[in-house]
């Protein structure tokens, strides 16, 4: 019954396909798609395929796509006979990750999920193997890729619940089946989301687990490289008190700047580093605050940052990990109103930043959780503005509290990254990359 659904779900995105392909093209037109390299989108290559065997890794976005660079580097260290490709969806993840891989690493953008797109982009790429990142389960791409004797890995594999509950459904669960017994290797990122996938019938055999991926992006950033005017902000910063809030979806910044106004009445140098979610509600953000009277400088316009300046917005893309470089304290947004569902946290600790969240986090609770564990000091999750204003009132007052939180959360996250890279490229190499090559 699942090649029967799968059938349908086929037929119905042939038939779709013109109206998806208008869609990628009014994209472009709106600045979402890259205005060049746009065609890729529908299995149109643009860069030639080298001679030999090639391996085939798939992130949705900026997230996903950070998590597995590092994968790609031991791969490109330790196989060097096998050329590397690497697709994104997004233009903010090409952006960036373009500068964090390899020379020799072929970088395209992902193709929509229609039977042309995707036989096209196998048709030409033959990738013997496909590593698919977090959640990207799409019908043709993973039967497609499998019917082409493409060997699949799923790694840092989540499933939230609301995605549990839709690819459950009667008829969809019956595909999902079909999917998921597709694969050689399936890494939960915790052993809940080990669970989601049995429930969605993985095979038990191919369900292993060897910690988040986002726990090993710490060795991606060289900070004096990557950012500029490192030395500039530090110096403007240097006798302030300073703290970040970072990951802010829209309405979250009225959470953070209550907090905020209550602070500058104890804390008359403060100053925050608001660093929106997506880069474009920065202005919008900013326009807001301006109306209130707060003064508010953009990184995107390179705006001063002077003893004035009560907010840097920081509205650009790639400097998140080098902002919590300069800030003692990182309060993860994505957690402060209901319906949302956390965001990273490991970068804020790798950083040695006091870690704050609100209640909402989402699938980053095992990681709150598991540092948690290691260390109570690692991340304190707060139930709203108010305790929040409290809580930073007495880092900012006390010292020894706020250092003491910075160690703890710096070594509950060495701690439990310690080995997750090699980890996952020593089960890459056994069930999928060995087998590939040997085939």
């Amino acid at each position: 019954m699942g090649e029967v659904i799968y059938n349908i779900y086929k037929a119905v995105t042939y038939t779709l396909s013109p109206f998806i392909n208008f869609h990628i093209r009014f994209r472009k037109f709106r600045g979402l798609e890259h205005p060049l390299r746009w065609p890729e989108r529908l299995g149109r290559p643009s860069l030639p395929r080298p001679p030999g065997r090639l391996i085939w890794f798939h992130a949705v976005s900026l997230g996903e796509g950070m998590c597995v660079v590092p994968v790609i580097k031991r791969c490109v260290e330790q196989r060097p006979d096998v050329t590397v490709l690497m697709t994104t969806t997004t233009t903010s993840a090409f952006e960036v990750i373009k500068t964090l891989l390899p020379s020799d690493v072929i970088y395209q953008f992902a193709p929509v999920d229609t039977p042309a797109a995707v036989n096209s982009f196998l048709g030409y790429w033959k990738p013997y193997a496909l590593v698919l990142v977090e959640s990207e389960l799409w019908p043709n791409l993973v039967l497609g890729a499998s019917a082409n004797g493409v060997m699949l890995a799923l790694i840092n594999a989540r499933m939230s619940i609301k995605s549990l509950n839709n690819w459950s459904k009667p008829v969809v669960r019956l595909l999902t089946a079909l999917m998921l017994s597709k694969f050689s290797l399936i890494l939960p990122l915790s052993n809940i989301q080990a669970i989601h996938f049995q429930l969605l019938q993985a095979p038990p055999s191919v369900i292993n687990f060897c910690g988040d991926l986002k726990l090993g992006t710490e060795e991606l950033f060289n900070v004096s490289k990557i950012m500029r005017n490192t030395e500039d902000i530090k110096e403007k910063i240097a006798n302030r008190c300073v703290w970040m809030a970072s990951s802010i979806h829209k309405g979250e910044e009225e959470v953070m700047l209550g907090v905020h106004r209550a602070l500058m009445q104890k804390h008359p140098n403060i100053l925050a580093i608001f660093v929106p979610r997506h880069p474009n509600i920065g202005l919008e953000i900013a326009h807001d605050l301006k109306q209130k009277g707060i003064n508010v400088a953009l990184r995107s316009r390179s705006d001063s940052l002077t003893s004035e300046t009560s907010i840097y917005m920081v509205d650009t893309l790639g400097e998140l990990r080098q902002f919590y470089s300069l800030t003692p304290i990182a309060v993860i947004g994505g957690s402060f109103l209901p319906g949302l569902t956390g965001h990273n946290i490991s970068e804020a600790a790798a950083a040695g930043c006091a870690v704050l969240t609100g209640q909402h986090v989402g699938h980053f609770s095992h990681m709150v959780m598991a540092m948690q564990r290691l260390n109570p000091l690692s991340i304190l999750q707060v139930g709203g503005g108010m305790e929040l204003e409290e809580i930073l009132d007495k880092l900012l007052s006390k010292s020894e509290v706020l250092e003491a939180r910075r160690m703890a959360a710096k070594q509950a996250f060495h701690a439990l990254s310690s080995g997750v890279i090699e980890n996952v490229w020593t089960l890459l190499q056994h069930h999928i990359f060995r087998n590939a090559i040997i085939r």
